[in-house]
């Protein structure tokens, strides 16, 4: 891209004089650095940082941070952050480098890996702007992934699945988390993404259309009640949204109910709850599918209203209710707050010490404390900071982010490890409860303290995190009662298959088993109705086979109605 067409679409998104100026510089000695450097797709290199520059730009972010990502790769052309330094000064050399020292460790084994994931978060707590690059970066190499070899297409798409899409949302950036899912999806479950595709052709358009007819009748109820939509927009879901939902319901498509949706943005937060009324008289609600993330945000700042209702002809519809400022928020996160505002002044970044980011302090301390094997701490970090999350409710009505699967102790220990030292009972939602129960979205938790409890052994079994395990294993050590290491037993898992009875059945299911050669240790078979049967057949896991991809093959099997893979009861 040439500097006028470039300059063009910079100054369309508000970038003045002295910003372009800036830049400009930037554009000029990038192009100079990369000039004999091709990409795999054959492309001048420039393209790359120019896309990357643009990424950030969208996101109006400041001119040092898009000069920094229209500089990143030149270290590695050969240019020091000294003559950086000297040519931009002090802060554009300071993001460049941060960029440098988070790429040059790649994903290769476990111990890099590791360590890679290390050198972003102690970048991301010296300036968030250096992650954002690197986000946009990753991006835009996922988006051009097609012209790198084979053998390493699928390890930088599971790096960016493990890794960068769960940053991106930690950091608020549900869009650009959910495009590199999308990317990804392909490369690392190659045949359920074209079953997928196969599935749903026709769907989504037929739903997008069918919202093309309730788009004129929800827009006129709203400006009958006095209402300002400022914008009404229906959308389809993400491919591997609805993969991850299928797999969470069995893989029936008749749980999934949001292959579409429609969104709303208006003025106010008050309008937010008078639209959603609207919407309410003129169609019923689901039960249990309202949720307001505006009094109660996600722990990560998203605010918006949810609902789900019974539209005409019966067709279930899903909508988000949102003001302009909410809906600029859920687009770009964390980088919202250094977008720059129509006088061409940056607003407030947030701080780190802001709740919504305190999970970074919460890492920092977490690297410093974990001390297993680097194969462990990338297992444990998935599970502590990149799976997916909940938030639940102190008694005071703070919300306390956790992973999805928590129990109370682990809650107990996020809190304070004194409060999980002592910890006797917990309740939710006012009721007590085992320390072994699954926390839910939304639950309210109290944990209730007495001086003389402490840790016992079997707590290791009910905590998550591993947070809560190194403390209750730092003082069960201390206490001299730590238990030798169990031996582990391999685990048995269920596929439950529910399907419509029919001669020749069971063995199709079997030659799935087989063809992937996984021995079936046994099965039964319940008639549920007069023409239905749940199938349950007991395997090993096999290594290194997704259990995505059972389910796929299981669920193309004629008359397949829903398929799930559990832990033997």
């Amino acid at each position: 891209m040439a500097w006028n067409e470039y300059e063009q679409k910079i100054r369309s998104w508000g970038y003045g004089d002295d910003a372009i100026s800036m830049i400009k510089k930037a554009y000029v000695f990038a192009a100079e650095a990369h000039k004999n450097e091709k990409r795999m797709s054959g492309e001048s290199y420039l393209t790359h940082p120019i896309a990357v520059s643009l990424k950030v730009a969208e996101l109006r972010l400041d001119p040092q941070t898009v000069s920094a990502a229209l500089l990143h790769d030149v270290v590695e052309s050969g240019v020091t952050t000294k003559k950086l330094e000297e040519l931009f000064g002090k802060e554009i050399s300071f993001l460049v480098d941060g960029v440098t020292k988070v790429d040059r460790i790649r994903y290769r084994g476990v111990e890099r890996a590791v360590e890679s994931i290390r050198k972003m978060f102690l970048a991301l707590a010296e300036d968030i702007r250096v992650v954002i690059i690197k986000l946009m970066d990753r991006l835009h190499n996922m988006q051009t992934l097609k012209h790198v070899s084979a053998h390493k297409r699928k390890r930088i798409a599971l790096e960016t699945l493990e890794i960068f899409a769960p940053l991106a949302d930690r950091l608020g950036m549900w869009e650009l988390k959910a495009e590199l899912e999308d990317l990804c999806f392909p490369y690392i479950y190659p045949e359920e993404h074209t079953w997928l595709t196969e599935q749903i052709k026709g769907k989504r358009e037929a739903g997008e259309q069918y919202l093309a007819t309730l788009k004129p009748m929800v827009e006129a109820e709203l400006v009958n009640e006095h209402i300002k939509p400022v914008t009404i927009a229906y959308r389809t879901k993400h491919l591997f949204s609805i993969w991850k939902k299928l797999v969470r319901n069995d893989m029936d498509f008749g749980r999934v109910l949001d292959l579409v949706g429609m969104r709303i943005v208006v003025e106010s937060a008050d309008d937010c709850y008078y639209a959603m009324g609207v919407i309410h008289k003129l169609w019923k609600p689901l039960p249990g599918r309202i949720k307001d993330y505006i009094a109660l945000p996600k722990p990560n700042g998203y605010q918006s209203l949810h609902t789900t209702v019974i539209g005409p002809q019966k067709h279930v519809v899903d909508f988000q209710i949102r003001t302009v400022t909410m809906n600029y928020e859920a687009e770009y996160g964390i980088a919202a707050h250094w977008a720059y505002d129509a006088s061409g002044k940056p607003k407030s970044a947030p701080r780190l010490d802001d709740k919504r980011y305190a999970w970074v302090q919460q890492l920092q301390e977490w690297h410093k404390s974990h001390d297993g094997s680097s194969e462990e701490t990338l297992a444990a970090l998935k599970i502590d900071f990149f799976k997916d999350r909940i938030f639940v409710l102190t008694p005071k009505g703070d919300v306390i982010d956790l992973p999805e699967g928590a129990t109370p102790i682990d809650f107990a220990y996020h809190i304070h490890s004194e409060i999980g030292d002592h910890m006797f009972g917990a309740k939710v939602n006012g009721k007590m409860v085992p320390f072994s129960h699954p926390l839910q979205l939304g639950d309210q938790v109290e944990i209730i303290v007495q001086k003389n409890k402490h840790p016992t052994s079997d707590w290791l079994d009910h905590a998550k995190t591993s947070i809560a395990r190194n403390r209750i294993r730092g003082y069960l050590r201390k206490a001299g009662e730590l238990d030798a290491p169990k031996e582990k037993k391999q685990k048995i898992l269920e596929a439950v298959v529910l399907a419509k009875d029919r001669v020749g059945l069971l063995k199709d299911i079997a030659s799935v088993f087989s063809s992937r050669n996984i021995n079936i240790l046994g099965h039964k078979s319940d008639h549920q109705t007069k023409n239905f049967s749940r199938i349950t057949l007991k395997f090993k896991p096999k290594k290194g086979l997704p259990q995505s991809a059972l389910l796929t093959q299981i669920k193309k099997i004629p008359d397949v109605e829903s398929v799930a893979i559990q832990e033997e009861k």
